[in-house]
């Protein structure tokens, strides 16, 4: 069986951000978590057919429509630029359920395939990490200075949430 983490490289959680929930609802903002090092995160500006909007999402985030038309980055360059950074990897998700359609919403758009696989992070947690997930994500927010409900910060914090779950239940 292959060893999910070795110590040194933890699963590489992804976390998208979106216009709302539901039909319409398109990717704003991607982020990830590859190591103590690595992180990225984009917004991403809608195409002019990406109408949906939701003020619920917006103050959950905290991310205007006017910002992403200002500071959005193209989609197909987001796409591309996850391709090259992730290629051939195994990403994992705490949110697959809705991350997993928003990226494909994102690389359908620009007609690239994704070249790394996302899959829910519940395939490499243990019973017992499901038992202390809650309690050591709320202590991974309340020891860190990460607050923002933002894409690389939800990653960093999974991410942190699975390493330390990881260690006090082996």
């Amino acid at each position: 069986m292959k060893r999910i983490y070795d110590g040194e490289h933890p699963p590489i959680v992804l976390d998208i951000e979106a216009s709302g929930f539901g039909n319409g609802s398109y990717p704003i903002e991607v982020g990830f978590a590859a190591d103590a090092q690595t992180r990225y995160c984009s917004l991403i500006k809608p195409f002019p057919s990406w109408t949906h909007w939701s003020d619920s999402a917006e103050a959950a985030h905290g991310i205007s429509r006017a910002e992403l038309l200002q500071r959005g980055r193209d989609p197909r360059e987001v796409a591309l630029e996850l391709n090259r950074r992730l290629h051939g990897k195994q990403i994992y998700s705490d949110g697959w359920v809705v991350d997993h359609p928003w990226l494909m919403t994102l690389f359908f758009a620009v007609n690239i395939e994704p070249t790394f696989q996302l899959s829910p992070i519940e395939l490499i947690m243990t019973e017992d990490q499901f038992t202390v997930w809650d309690e050591v994500h709320d202590e991974v927010l309340a020891c860190s200075d990460q607050h923002r409900h933002r894409a690389s910060v939800d990653a960093w914090v999974i991410q942190q949430t699975w390493i330390r779950s990881h260690y006090m239940t082996q």
